[in-house]
């Protein structure tokens, strides 16, 4: 059946990891305070397309495949793409029922679609040559050496703690499922997609082929958004708002910027790279492709006062 739209805005939610577990039990305590702001968005009549990280998730479905197929000789190892795809299906699992449980209890008349999502990349991506992204089990350097013959894949030493395979961060192209979740959000489905940025795909002879990578799942969210031409981007995360001078004496905490300004920050070295660097590129990317569009970050807490505008830090074309 079709559900009515909300009246609202439409926006892409980029939970961040404070919203997920690092187990599947704790997950899904988290997930219904998750939920239950994601329903306060409905309420106000938002249009809402979910996405996710997965990354302590799809290390720990890696690790565990790894460590059996180590031990009994029997399970198969899984590959990186796989692990991603089932890292989205049990987040995705959790998401919709915490949200399915929460609009009922509302008496909301909406339901959630989960997809599985493949994100295309570029075979030629520069990252590819430079894979840098530490993911799965730990393995001795004959172990790793004797993968890296066997698979073509690279391992690298990690911190002294043993050798691991390092995937790339490509930039990802186009969502293949885009058109699904276009007409899942057209007739009112909360859409949970592109979780862990996309399972990474490339195109060879006209077909799509999983390889073993990691998108940000901030820029996935910034292509989707932008495609959809989405009002907003909202990208959550553990502050309430981007700060300059962060944790320094002089901290100013930003209620507005510019892509201009934006970009000042970034070349002044202003945000951390593992932290809100990459949180700041995504929604400049979202407005070089949808220059009409605002780009809100700020907590998943905030998250409604801050699409009335009351919190956080937009960002906008000028």
């Amino acid at each position: 059946m079709a559900y009515k739209k909300g009246t609202g805005k439409n926006i892409v939610l980029a939970l961040g990891g404070n919203a997920l577990g690092d187990t599947p039990a704790e997950q899904l305590e988290l997930v219904k305070k998750t939920a239950n702001h994601i329903v306060d968005l409905i309420s106000d009549g938002v249009n809402v397309m979910v996405s996710h990280g997965n990354g302590p998730q799809v290390g720990m479905i890696n690790n565990a495949f790894a460590y059996a197929s180590s031990n009994d000789g029997k399970t198969p190892e899984i590959p990186f793409p796989e692990c991603g795809a089932m890292s989205q299906g049990y987040i995705g699992f959790h998401l919709s029922q915490a949200i399915l449980n929460e609009i009922r209890r509302r008496g909301i008349m909406r339901s959630t679609a989960t997809i599985v999502t493949q994100t295309v990349v570029n075979a030629d991506d520069p990252a590819f040559q430079n894979p840098t992204k530490p993911v799965g089990a730990f393995l001795t350097e004959e172990q790793a050496k004797a993968k890296m013959k066997e698979t073509g894949h690279t391992y690298k030493e990690d911190s002294g703690r043993g050798w691991r395979l390092v995937v790339a961060s490509p930039k990802p192209q186009r969502i293949v499922e885009f058109d699904a979740i276009v007409d899942l959000v057209e007739d009112g489905y909360i859409v949970i997609a592109a979780g862990g940025g996309g399972v990474p795909v490339v195109m060879r002879d006209n077909c799509y082929y999983g390889v073993p990578a990691v998108i940000d799942k901030d820029r996935s969210s910034a292509k989707m958004a932008a495609d959809f031409k989405a009002d907003m981007l909202v990208i959550l995360t553990a502050v309430e708002k981007v700060a300059i001078n962060f944790n320094k004496p002089d901290q100013q905490n930003l209620d507005k910027m510019t892509v201009a300004e934006a970009q000042k920050h970034i070349d002044d070295g202003q945000f951390a790279p593992g932290s809100m660097l990459p949180k700041v590129q995504a929604c400049l990317e979202y407005l070089e492709g949808h220059p009409g569009g605002k780009a809100l970050i700020t907590s998943l807490e905030k998250a409604a006062a801050g699409l009335r505008g009351e919190t956080g830090t937009i960002i906008t074309g000028a």
